[in-house]
């Protein structure tokens, strides 16, 4: 497993450590800074299909590929929390937007099972999938809230707070209200669309969605 640090509080920075012939990859875009023997590339990940795949998500099509020795750092975009979770041989279907940097042997694809429910929820299921073994980081909007679901358990998670979730996991996406919900619904479109998740496995969500960030900034501009 590569060192790294996580610095911050509120914009959190991820710091890699990286011996001879560690590599990671990252989304473009994160990278902050990195030390000058940090060889640093963009890739198609995975080879051409699966980019392609991953670009229906709304992912970019090139990742940004590092190679140590030497210190990378990443951050994401808005204020929040990163999350380091280690695969273990599992999969975990991500929010193509919460990805920030995985190890090497993290293998990258797409979920695109659920087509219409990701058209339907706006933010909703266009999943990344990370498979294999070592580390993937990810960014949380304003924090993470995980749940933990045993055998048989569900939840309903409004779909823009959605993060990522163990793969394997039963899932689908369910309407709230008619024309007049979202009427009222406004900007925040919050409560339209719930993704119904049922254990067991872990599920992990934004306390905050790029929804309800753009809605109260909106309004501060107007005042």
């Amino acid at each position: 497993m590569i060192n790294y640090t996580i610095l911050g509080n509120e914009m959190q920075v991820l710091a890699l450590n990286m011996k001879e012939g560690d590599k990671v990859y990252a989304e473009p875009g994160h990278v902050v800074y990195k030390d000058n023997s940090v060889k640093f590339d963009m890739k198609a990940r995975g080879g051409i299909l699966k980019s392609l795949s991953r670009s229906l998500t709304g992912s970019d099509f090139f990742v940004a590929e590092l190679e140590g020795p030497g210190i990378a750092t990443m951050t994401g975009f808005m204020p929040g929390k990163i999350i380091p979770i280690e695969l273990n041989g599992n999969s975990l279907l991500v929010e193509h937007t919460s990805f920030l940097a995985a190890e090497n042997s993290v293998n990258y694809g797409a979920s695109l099972a659920r087509l219409s429910a990701g058209i339907l929820g706006g933010e909703g299921l266009f999943m990344a999938r990370f498979s294999g073994d070592g580390v993937v980081w990810l960014h949380a909007i304003g924090g993470v809230v995980q749940l933990n679901l045993v055998q048989g358990q569900q939840v309903q998670v409004e779909a823009s707070h959605l993060l990522a979730f163990d793969d394997g996991m039963s899932y689908g996406i369910t309407r709230v209200g008619g024309l007049k919900t979202m009427l009222l619904s406004g900007l925040e479109g919050e409560g339209l669309f719930f993704v119904n998740i049922t254990g067991p496995g872990r599920v992990f969500m934004h306390a905050v969605s790029r929804l309800q960030l753009a809605a109260s900034l909106l309004k501060v501009i107007k005042v």
